[in-house]
């Protein structure tokens, strides 16, 4: 029955609470849990559950996103028959995912599964989608919306000819994505709801990325999310185990390959690549792929994107309601201490 749905990525949203960042990349390809990108659950989620087609729709900075997926072969998607297929957008003004989906009909058109799975890029969850579709088809629903908590996962199921029908009278109806239908009470579908009850996190924010990447700290937390028979899958790197000296020391925390640490982690995520100088006192914090901390420096409650250089003797300071946010590829001197 899974074989006859089609996985679909709505990768074109935006949000500025993001922009520190996603100015480099899209929301789909942000860095989470040290070594994973938010596309990497919901794409496993999808392979888990057996789909076999699944295009991802990006419509902002995708080169990032491109480069961390490539042919799909880590989720088993280069296939010479279905697969992984990506359609950037062609235009940056046009709104609505519908307007994306329309420029490649072809796709749908030629997809041979009956129903589709519209889903976004940046909810944290590990969800069997048998089972949704399994009551989606029981209870002749024309759209299940998956839920948590009562509140929308923007996560969709309906007939793929249903999807077409939807996409190209789009000028019609006034619709321009599956939230605005489901959202619409004049309408004669019916709309079902499926209540979602296992760990789920909405990453749309600084604040909510910080928040439930610390929370993953937590063994119990981190049992929630990565089960053993449904694997997050990603991108594999092939680096060396990490390095630590003498001087070392590592509490609660989580540390990626490749990594040479000579200071004091406590309570942070460090990806994969990451140098920490002697005497640094790292807590509270996430360092993201190849960044390089300096001698003596302190950080706490920081968010540092990728290939940060901290110089010797720095102090960064932000809190758990604010962290201290470095974008990608900046240098932090002795002279901007704060």
């Amino acid at each position: 029955m899974i074989k006859n749905l089609l996985g679909v990525i709505d990768a074109t949203t935006y949000r500025e609470a993001t922009s520190d960042l996603t100015i480099n990349r899209s929301m789909a390809a942000i860095p989470f849990a040290g070594r994973y990108r938010l596309v990497d659950f919901v794409l496993s989620n999808m392979v888990n559950s057996g789909i076999e087609s699944v295009a991802i729709f990006p419509r902002y900075q995708y080169r990032s996103l491109m480069d961390h997926i490539g042919s799909g072969k880590q989720w088993d998607l280069n296939r010479k028959r279905d697969g992984l297929f990506f359609f950037p957008s062609s235009n940056f003004e046009e709104e609505g995912s519908f307007k994306q989906f329309r420029n490649h009909m072809d796709y749908f058109y030629r997809s041979t599964q009956k129903y589709t799975l519209i889903t976004n890029s940046y909810t944290v969850c590990n969800v069997d989608y048998k089972k949704i579709l399994k009551r989606h088809i029981e209870e002749e629903c024309d759209i299940t919306e998956v839920r948590h908590l009562g509140k929308s996962l923007e996560m969709y199921i309906l007939e793929t000819s249903l999807l077409i029908d939807l996409i190209t009278a789009q000028d019609a109806t006034g619709y321009y994505s599956i939230q605005d239908v489901v959202q619409d009470h004049k309408h004669t579908f019916k709309i079902c709801d499926y209540e979602y009850r296992g760990y789920v996190k909405v990453i749309d924010s600084i604040g909510s990325y910080y928040k439930h990447s610390m929370e993953l700290l937590d063994p119990t937390v981190w049992k929630q999310l990565f089960l053993q028979y449904s694997p997050i899958y990603t991108k594999v790197k092939d680096e060396p185990p990490t390095k630590y000296t003498k001087d070392a020391v590592v509490k609660n925390s989580m540390i990626a390959n490749g990594c040479v640490i000579e200071g004091h982690v406590e309570n942070s995520i460090i990806s994969r690549g990451v140098k920490v100088g002697k005497g640094t006192f790292i807590k509270n914090s996430i360092i993201m792929q190849k960044s390089v901390i300096g001698t003596n420096c302190v950080l706490d409650a920081v968010v540092f994107d990728k290939d940060v250089k901290v110089e010797n003797n720095v102090s960064l300071q932000g809190s758990k309601f604010s962290p201290y946010v470095v974008r990608k590829g900046t240098l932090q001197g002795a002279l901007m201490k704060s």
